[in-house]
């Protein structure tokens, strides 16, 4: 049986308006259910990981948030807009997104810079007018990902790890109010992973900084600076809340389908098979 923590998704007291609110998100094709009766909100302070099993809906989810896939059933409010009444092209600007379905839309002739600033405009392959302002905003956020020397650089000659790097400049540079990280270690070896989500805790640490929300296959990948967990099984909520709570060898073993033990130690977490 899948068990939903339904109180720290859905809390019946709060202060703040949330950054992003999943209201019984359901996506059906055919006979086929995707996403079943999702609930979810992520407030202002708040770094998020999603978890799931290959199939388990995470890339739907994503999909529907940013508008690329019509819910069925449900509603998802993003900055107090609502989804179908609001203009969605306008509001893409408010969340960035690093993922690796970009990369080959991105012509392999375009240098860095011009890839960060195509971030400001949410379009690939940069063709908007360019001002001073946007090149000195996207050699600072070059900077801050420690990708500054790349500014000059084509995309086709950069490693999977600068690629990232570029990417989540990219993302910043509309300055978003969520960020979102789509599997960003695919494909990296462990010394790069280790950078990058160094690198993503810095970020993390932004004044006025966007909420962060990383999808991911492994907890390896989840750093302190997530503060809460949802896990996703078979297109439903298998569990949400503070990651202190969410993240157990019981629900892990639920959501990946076979016994697992987790383990935490001051090097993070890893997962282990039983």
């Amino acid at each position: 049986m899948i068990t939903t923590i339904q109180h720290s998704v859905m809390p019946t007291t709060r202060t703040r308006s949330p950054i992003l609110q999943v209201h019984d998100l359901s996506i059906r094709r055919d006979r086929t259910v995707i996403l079943n009766g999702v609930n979810w909100r992520v407030d202002q302070g708040e770094n998020w990981v999603i978890l799931g099993a290959n199939g388990s809906g995470k890339t739907s989810l994503l999909r529907t948030i940013t508008g690329y896939l019509a819910p069925t059933n449900g509603r998802i409010e993003l900055l107090g807009e609502e989804f179908g009444k609001s203009d969605w092209r306008e509001l893409r600007l408010h969340i960035g997104v690093v993922t690796n379905s970009f990369g080959s839309l991105i012509p392999l002739c375009e240098n860095a810079l011009d890839t960060v600033i195509s971030g400001k405009f949410a379009q690939l392959d940069l063709w908007m007018p360019v001002k001073a302002a946007d090149r000195t905003a996207a050699r600072r956020l070059l900077k801050r990902v420690d990708a500054a020397h790349l500014a000059k650089r084509e995309w086709q000659y950069f490693s999977q790890g600068e690629r990232q790097r570029v990417l989540i400049a990219r993302a910043l540079m509309s300055r978003p109010r969520l960020l979102i990280l789509d599997e960003p270690c695919a494909g990296l070896d462990p010394v790069a992973r280790r950078d990058l989500m160094a690198m993503v805790d810095d970020l993390a640490q932004m004044r006025h900084g966007p909420a962060i929300v990383l999808v991911t296959h492994h907890v390896e990948e989840i750093t302190p600076t997530f503060t809460h967990a949802l896990l996703l099984r078979s297109g439903e909520v298998a569990a949400a809340g503070p990651c202190s709570d969410v993240l157990t060898s019981t629900q892990l073993s639920k959501i990946f389908g076979t016994a697992t033990k987790l383990y935490r130690g001051k090097d993070g977490m890893r997962l282990a098979l039983q």
